[in-house]
């Protein structure tokens, strides 16, 4: 689907987004008002007036994915008038301001604005890129399914530690207790971490490995083996994680610059009126 609302009915949102742009820059090219241009003319209304409304049709979708079978637009019509219409206000924006911009409420929604649609451009290209690298690093299983070899692999560990030196075994036991999968966002958003316990018990019973020998040195080598994939089933979970957290953290920014967004293009427009 994320591919496809960008050429959804034929690249409907495109054209009209393209027609739009193509219309306000005619008209700006030939408006002659007294003074600089700016957003007080008949022009500046007008494109102020298609800015607002635009914003305010954007930012209804996250209203409108969440009502399944309301209205005769697909939620593909909303999600690529989103796309194409969100980044035409970048041009009929500044058009409307006349390129004029200072320290004021006026400059703040345009700010807010730019913001709104550069959160949203990520968005976007999170929702292209990070669900098939979830699908590829996941392989032909689900999550599920690698939580599951990864318990498997721990007590496999323990069986084979039952027949070493105590300190294996110690290593393998707080492997298991102390292995960490997720933590705050910072640590998601990595998708690793250094000092993981498995990870560490994994380098130092290879050590050790290296100084047994006979069948001591045997089942350090199957150990090595185990720990090594299940080193590897939790670095698969950490990606997972990372991309998770990438799909979902432009929402913790674009959510809240949406409402504030609404909150300064309201000022913007009572004082524009109130002084009018």
């Amino acid at each position: 689907m994320h591919t496809s609302i960008l050429v959804f009915r034929n690249f409907r949102y495109l054209k009209i987004a393209l027609a739009l742009i193509v219309v306000a820059v005619l008209a700006y090219v030939i408006h002659d008002p007294l003074g600089r241009p700016n957003g007080g003319t008949w022009l500046g209304y007008s494109l102020g007036g298609l800015c607002a409304a635009i914003i305010v049709w954007l930012a209804w979708f996250g209203v409108r994915k969440r009502r399944y079978g309301v209205g005769k637009l697909l939620l593909e019509d909303w999600a690529s008038g989103h796309v194409y219409l969100g980044l035409s206000l970048l041009i009929i924006a500044t058009l409307h301001s006349g390129f004029q911009f200072g320290i004021n409420v006026h400059t703040l929604a345009y700010a807010l604005m730019v913001l709104v649609i550069g959160s949203g451009a990520f968005g976007l290209y999170a929702y292209m890129r990070y669900p098939r690298l979830r699908s590829i690093n996941r392989g032909e299983g689900a999550l599920g399914d690698v939580w599951a070899l990864v318990a498997g692999m721990s007590r496999d560990c323990y069986e084979i530690a039952r027949d070493l030196p105590d300190e294996v075994y110690r290593l393998v036991e707080d492997a298991d207790k102390e292995t960490r999968i997720g933590g705050g966002v910072w640590r998601q958003l990595s998708g690793r971490d250094p000092n993981c316990a498995s990870t560490r018990a994994l380098e130092e019973v290879r050590g050790m490995a290296e100084r047994y020998s006979g069948k001591d040195a045997d089942a350090a080598r199957r150990l090595v083996r185990v720990l090594a994939r299940k080193v590897e089933l939790l670095t698969r979970i950490r990606k997972d994680i990372q991309y998770k957290a990438l799909l979902d953290i432009w929402l913790y920014f674009h959510i809240p610059l949406t409402v504030a967004l609404l909150g300064a293009l309201a000022i913007h427009i009572f004082t524009v009126f109130l002084y009018w």
